[in-house]
């Protein structure tokens, strides 16, 4: 809390030293008239002191005047005029002129869009863990009279009011919850303190929170969490992929039971691409070859019967057939 409001005086007179610099040229003009009437004041006092009073005195007044009755800002300042105490007008930008004495510059207001950075340490989460928050506001001042009469300093009440709010949104949320919807979050910190900061004429733009800490122990334990929840998703993966096999798997083998020649190609192809990739020796169980040799075998088995069988009487045997041995 006190590096930012250290932050916030050091950007405070940072702004005041610009400001002066843009007030250079009335400062000039006020030392060149009181330059000017001094040279004038000893030239005329050569012949008459009475005389050169009366020209010393009117020049000073006028410089006095035009150093502090003249002033000048930037842009994106808006200086607020009170006139014996009382709020008076907002003037600016750039060169206007008050009354000496009666009137007086309360505060010059900058109305550009502000970044502050904010940490809030060890806050307390619902599951009651602690972490360490760093986030970051943009704002901005849209009425300087506002700005400047209804809080005393608005930049320290920003400051207050962001990590006040931004501890309840923490306390109200588990640690799950923070670090999934942090976007969620964030808008609902803007809304938070758009309300609060309305009557202050303060904007809040946005709220974004940078960077959660957390213990060291707790993101071991959430690491293991993380891995074995992951583990656990592919192992479920694997065993839908599983199931899905065996589907087709069946289905494959309900098609293979009605068609047998297509099993037997099938286990031919399932040997001709293990020998095409894997090298020319393979080891294959007989019973396997005996199944792809069923359709030779049912094709040859007419022929063997037709040779195996004598021809009838009167019947000449067949070519190539051997003729029957003789009867005794």
């Amino acid at each position: 809390m006190n590096q930012v409001l250290r932050h916030l005086e050091q950007e405070h007179r940072t702004r005041q030293l610009a400001r002066l610099k843009v007030r250079l040229p009335i400062v000039f003009v006020s030392v060149v008239v009181a330059i000017l009437t001094l040279a004038a004041s000893a030239a005329v006092g050569l012949y008459a002191d009475l005389w050169a009073l009366l020209v010393l005195l009117p020049g000073l007044a006028l410089a006095a005047v035009i150093y502090y009755a003249a002033q000048l800002l930037a842009e994106w300042d808006r200086a607020v005029v009170l006139r014996f105490g009382r709020f008076h007008d907002v003037r600016g930008p750039g060169f206007f002129l008050i009354v000496p004495v009666v009137d007086s510059i309360a505060r010059v207001v900058d109305m550009r869009v502000r970044t502050t950075s904010f940490t809030a340490e060890s806050i307390l989460t619902r599951d009651t863990v602690s972490v360490h928050i760093d986030a970051i506001a943009f704002w901005h001042v849209w009425d300087a009279r506002k700005a400047l009469l209804e809080v005393e300093s608005y930049y320290h009440a920003i400051t207050l009011a962001v990590q006040t709010a931004l501890r309840d949104m923490i306390g109200t949320h588990s640690l799950a919850e923070v670090l999934a919807e942090r976007e969620r979050m964030n808008h609902a910190l803007q809304q938070i303190l758009q309300a609060k900061t309305e009557a202050w004429g303060i904007s809040v733009t946005s709220l974004e929170i940078r960077d959660i800490a957390i213990p060291d122990n707790l993101k071991d334990v959430m690491s293991k969490q993380a891995q074995a929840e992951r583990e656990r998703q592919a192992r479920t993966i694997l065993g839908e992929a599983e199931i899905d096999l065996a589907h087709k798997f069946a289905e494959a083998a309900s098609v293979y039971a009605g068609n047998p020649a297509a099993l037997q190609l099938r286990a031919m192809n399932i040997v001709y691409e293990g020998l095409r990739s894997g090298g020319s020796l393979m080891l294959v169980p007989s019973s396997a070859l005996d199944t792809m040799n069923v359709g030779s075998l049912a094709a040859l088995d007419p022929l063997r019967r037709a040779i195996q069988t004598p021809p009838l009487p009167g019947q000449s045997p067949q070519p190539g057939s051997n003729p029957p041995p003789p009867t005794e």
